[in-house]
């Protein structure tokens, strides 16, 4: 399957990292940060559906999205465009993100940052926290029920918040019994890649209120977002739409006043 594929390739990434600097040097690096939190939360918090801005270079689905990818460009136009928070790809091997991207966009633009990876170990959880990240993305088909709980926990214990991904019922369950706050229903299901909007639709209702819910893959049209807010979710996470329009800033202002 390509979400295993994906996995081992991020297991072999830490496991190089880690002959480079320990887990423990890495972990108390990350504790000594003390930079002004911008909470991925309360950003997904405020009324209305936000948006979770993504910069994305390329995916195994989708091939090359942005040949030039101006990141900080994209994420500067994100943020004039009313964006609530930014997502950047830093996986290299099949999505050609990078560690920089994510830094140079946390150092120039003033929103919440999530970290979009695959996390299969804590110690992506404290490297997060070292370039700048204000979140991170669990993804439960790659984790067990004790994994999820203690990469959340550790995420909290840096300041970290933590975007739980589900894409079906069991994995609801799943997230909610970690504690999760933030809880990501993806239309694209990542065994196989394909896709379907009714998914996270239909899938709304098993969220419990009180808990941040966020739409994502798939959503490119105003009707789109329409169903998403009359579904009632706090956040959407976008980023091939924007990314191919051309305009980011105006086809993101268009999609807010949907």
């Amino acid at each position: 399957m390509i979400l295993d594929t994906l996995a081992a390739a991020a297991r072999a990434r830490v496991a190089t990292l880690e002959k480079q600097k320990s887990l423990t040097a890495v972990r108390d690096e990350a504790e000594q940060i003390h930079k002004a939190e911008r909470s991925f939360a309360e950003s997904l918090r405020q009324p209305g559906l936000n948006f979770i801005c993504e910069c994305k270079k390329a995916s195994p689905s989708k091939g090359l999205i942005a040949p030039e990818f101006p990141f900080l460009e994209i994420a500067q136009a994100y943020e004039r465009g009313g964006a609530a928070a930014i997502s950047c790809l830093t996986e290299p091997d099949y999505f050609l993100g990078a560690d920089r991207y994510l830094q140079e966009i946390a150092e120039h633009v003033s929103l919440p940052v999530l970290r979009k990876d695959f996390t299969v170990s804590v110690y992506q959880i404290y490297e997060a926290k070292m370039l700048g990240a204000d979140a991170i993305l669990l993804i439960c088909a790659i984790l067990s029920q004790a994994e999820l709980e203690e990469f959340r926990l550790a995420a909290e214990s840096v300041g970290l918040d933590a975007l739980v991904e589900t894409h079906d019922t069991a994995e609801i369950e799943m997230a909610l019994k970690s504690g999760a706050q933030i809880i990501g229903i993806n239309n694209r299901n990542l065994k196989d890649f394909t896709m379907d909007l009714g998914t996270c639709l239909n899938l709304r209702k098993e969220i419990p209120a009180g808990r941040i819910c966020v739409a994502e893959s798939g959503i490119r049209t105003e009707a789109d977002i329409a169903r998403l807010k009359a579904a009632g979710f706090n956040g959407v996470l976008i980023g091939e739409t924007l990314m191919r329009s051309g305009d980011p800033e105006a086809m993101l202002r268009r999609l807010r006043q949907a």
